[in-house]
């Protein structure tokens, strides 16, 4: 029986490498209404409170990967309420239209899909309470059925919603009183060459437990009872080798909740032969496709 992660695990900040950081910080900011809590050099971390939610580095000098290899298949921000998504939605709606690709209503969740201007995948989503959630043999029932986007909107978006997508673009907030509920990184959805190793890696050496599975195209991992902190598929990648540096993906962030926990995972993954880097604070790995992995002590 593998060591499992603590259950009070959770997804910490993502961080892609852009190639235009003011394109990309204006999309994440004005669109998903994302907050800009600190910008220093060529890197800019929005998030909402004190949390960060998109690390964006610049990276000009690396170009995008070519099609069919790992990497990064989005980055799902999780809101606290459906009138919180509902006006994220809307302001993407207004300001990016463009980029919307998707919804869906997942069983255990509400969820919109958008490619930001570089081409890395967004899902912005709600969760249904815990209690509404069914299980069968350890595994969560999830599903891909209908969700109307204008009926979400009509139904859930609030006059502050409006207030936040219509705020003027041109003012140097952009409509910052709006951004209202909290906004975390709920998962993270990978592209690998292939779920075996998706599987032997993320759940038999790293700890977290396998929560559902389509063949062998879908995996989806979690700590604690939730439906899916990660995921990896071959939708797009089947066979992919380790990745050369490119945008896109620049790491993958996980928060245990102490030290010592972070020490029995760094003991776990170098007993697997996992290459670590210790820099005191936080251990960082690569998995399979070389997707960097951090791991940091909340």
């Amino acid at each position: 029986m593998p060591e499992l992660l603590p259950a009070d695990s959770a997804m910490g900040a993502v961080t892609l490498r852009v190639a235009d950081l003011d394109l990309m910080t204006a999309y994440y900011r004005d669109a998903v209404t994302l907050s800009v809590l600190a910008a220093e050099g060529g890197r800019v971390i929005l998030g909402r409170g004190s949390t960060p939610v998109v690390i964006l580095e610049h990276a000009p000098e690396l170009k995008h990967a070519s099609r069919g290899e790992a990497g990064l298949f989005h980055t799902a921000v999780l809101f606290d309420s459906e009138e919180a998504l509902a006006a994220a939605v809307y302001s993407v709606a207004r300001r990016a239209p463009g980029t919307f690709t998707g919804s869906a209503d997942h069983l255990v969740s509400k969820a919109f899909y958008f490619t930001d201007p570089e081409d890395n995948g967004v899902e912005l989503y709600w969760d249904r309470d815990r209690s509404q959630w069914s299980w069968t043999h350890g595994q969560v029932e999830m599903d891909t059925l209908f969700l109307d986007p204008n009926g979400f909107l009509s139904e859930h978006l609030t006059e502050r919603g409006v207030a936040l997508a219509e705020a003027d673009a041109a003012g140097a907030d952009a409509g910052d009183a709006g951004r209202f509920g909290a906004a975390t990184v709920g998962h993270v959805h990978l592209s690998v060459g292939d779920v075996a190793t998706a599987r032997e890696f993320y759940v038999n050496r790293l700890g977290f437990d396998a929560t559902a599975a389509l063949g062998d195209s879908a995996l989806f991992v979690s700590a604690g009872g939730y439906h899916h902190h990660m995921a990896m598929n071959t939708w797009n990648s089947r066979g992919a080798g380790r990745r050369a540096p490119a945008l896109g993906l620049g790491e993958v962030e996980i928060r245990l909740p102490g030290a010592d926990d972070l020490g029995e995972l760094t003991e776990r993954m170098r007993h697997y032969g996992v290459q670590t880097r210790d820099d005191g604070t936080s251990v960082a790995f690569d998995d399979p496709w070389a997707n960097a992995v951090r791991v940091v002590a909340a």
